[in-house]
């Protein structure tokens, strides 16, 4: 099971108010589409979904007590297992759908406004919007996303502006013929989870998120040490290199100054110790154990050059 399918599984098995039921229940209706037959006297909505269609069905009998409605079933294909489910409508058809704002033709979409004026509605709203046709990747992946469509713009808008209430950054775009509204953040998909009421879910996802963040950052730190110690090793073997070409060239350590030859015999010795580390044995500050390696280091290029006098010694 996706990640967007167990939110849908805890969002579709929540109770809701009367006052909640109606709003999660236009945008179900809205978002999937209806179509009427009979002159308004039916009205159907279609779902592959068997818990999206069982939600409509109880937000119906919930919401309408007295309105006749069933679920039937239906093979989409033959000898395919795929089925559709259709919630069909019998009785006060017109009413109900005025009531929720629902336009059976898809040309005026606006929510009303009763269903949105408070912060509880708004967030029953988005909850069947996002039941409808939202998405979440899972946060194990590498791109965190939620999203949700619609092929109608205005009905875009309202669902982006609904959602900028609960201050949350969200953006919409048009792919394909559809006004895809999106979040990217990944704790601000925690706070649209928990707007529209996918607290388990929404608490799985912040584990797994900071779980995935912590390994991320332990990689990084551990890569960032990795690359110093591997810096320092090749500083290190390039230093002791070049003390063993003025070795070579002057046969003997002792004929460099003496703090040099001190300095040089402690590089060969811990061939494996930073500059700081050379100085601390030697108890020299970390600038005069690097003073001391820049002129071993000219000392080395001199005599690569064939540029070395050994009287400058």
């Amino acid at each position: 099971m996706s990640f967007a399918a167990e939110v849908k599984k805890e969002l579709t098995g929540r109770i809701v108010s009367d006052e909640a039921a109606k709003p999660e229940l236009a945008a179900l209706l809205q978002m999937n589409g209806v179509t009427t037959l009979g002159l308004a006297q039916e009205v159907r909505v279609q779902t592959d979904n068997p818990a999206i269609a069982r939600r409509i069905y109880t937000l119906i009998c919930q919401s309408y007590p007295k309105a006749e409605v069933d679920v039937s079933v239906k093979q989409q294909f033959a000898l395919s297992e795929h089925k559709v489910l259709t919630v069909v409508l019998h009785s006060e058809v017109q009413e109900i759908l005025d009531d929720l704002g629902v336009d059976p033709f898809g040309i005026d979409q606006t929510i009303p406004a009763w269903l949105l004026n408070d912060e509880d509605k708004r967030a029953a709203f988005l909850r069947g919007a996002f039941l409808a046709s939202g998405s979440v990747n899972s946060p194990e992946k590498a791109n965190y996303h939620m999203e949700i469509a619609t092929a109608n713009e205005g009905l875009a808008e309202q669902i982006l502006d609904m959602i900028k209430d609960f201050h949350l950054p969200i953006k919409m775009i048009n792919r394909s013929k559809h006004y895809i509204v999106y979040l990217k953040r990944s704790d601000k998909i925690v706070d649209f989870l928990k707007v529209i009421g996918a607290t388990q879910t929404m608490l799985r996802f912040e584990d797994i998120r900071l779980a995935r963040d912590m390994r991320n950052s332990v990689n990084r730190l551990v890569n960032a040490e990795t690359a110093n110690i591997q810096k320092v090793a090749n500083a290190a073997n390039a230093q002791v290199q070049n003390i063993l070409r003025i070795q070579e060239e002057i046969g003997d350590l002792d004929e460099l100054p003496a703090k040099l030859a001190d300095f040089a015999r402690a590089r060969l010795e811990h061939p494996d110790a930073s500059l700081s580390e050379i100085g601390d044995y030697l108890e020299i500050s970390k600038s005069g154990a690097n003073h001391r390696m820049r002129k071993l280091n000219t000392m080395a290029k001199l005599i690569e050059e064939g540029n070395f006098d050994p009287d400058s010694l």
